[in-house]
């Protein structure tokens, strides 16, 4: 389920800031990005789209543990599997609420037709606690993150914005030199493309932008050479 229009070579990566930790590693068999957001006086931290299944939860909890963070929210950027397939065992091994957009919930109750077309074993799925609604905003620490929707690649896709950070996890809406697919169940490239140019290209130029696959890349970079959005 290659979620790009464009070939991509994948990347992990430990950042970090004053105040935020940030973590960016590949997961499970489409080398879905997981990021984690952690603050370091209070050891809250969110994980976005933490893969899907088991094989990577053991990295993850490493990742958690190394920084002493306390998961206290999981968010899925949209429901495809390679997002959202682990996100019950996360809940369960952590306690934390996960939070997706209502568009999705049709896609999320058909991750056995998602499995199967990748010939895997059909996670556990997890209760959504929250929908994950465009203006709603989480706290980790003193950072805050903004939830922005962006249908396109799915009906309820949706990124994370720290604005303090200048940082956005972009799931499957946008990529370096690409776009997310939009030839899956619940795509729409009319769609796709205004979430990107009204919600996402009005951001800073510097706004780093992790993708939901392959390299990191910048709003200014996207606006100016992506070869989907010129023209």
């Amino acid at each position: 389920m290659d979620c790009s229009n464009a070939g991509r070579v994948s990347s992990s990566s430990g950042l970090y800031t004053e105040e935020m930790i940030r973590e960016v590693f590949p997961v499970g068999m489409l080398q879905c990005n997981c990021s984690v957001f952690g603050d370091e006086t209070t050891l809250e931290a969110v994980v976005i789209d933490p893969g899907d299944g088991a094989d990577d939860l053991a990295q993850l909890q490493a990742i958690l543990n190394r920084h002493h963070l306390k998961v206290t929210s999981i968010v899925i950027t949209h429901a495809h599997i390679d997002h959202i397939g682990g996100a019950a065992q996360l809940k369960k091994l952590t306690g934390a609420p996960v939070y997706m957009n209502a568009g999705d919930e049709e896609l999320y109750a058909h991750l056995d037709w998602q499995a199967q077309w990748l010939g895997m074993m059909t996670p556990e799925t997890a209760e959504i606690d929250a929908g994950a609604k465009d203006g709603d905003t989480l706290r980790v620490g003193g950072t805050e993150l903004s939830l922005i929707e962006t249908p396109g690649h799915t009906r309820g896709s949706i990124c994370v914005y720290a604005k303090a950070e200048g940082v956005l996890a972009a799931g499957d809406t946008l990529f370096k030199d690409s776009i997310g697919r939009t030839d899956l169940p619940g795509g729409d490239g009319r769609k796709i493309l205004e979430s990107i140019h009204t919600r996402l290209l009005i951001l800073p130029e510097e706004t780093e932008v992790i993708c939901g696959h392959g390299p990191a890349t910048t709003i200014g970079r996207e606006r100016e050479r992506n070869p989907f959005l010129q023209g």
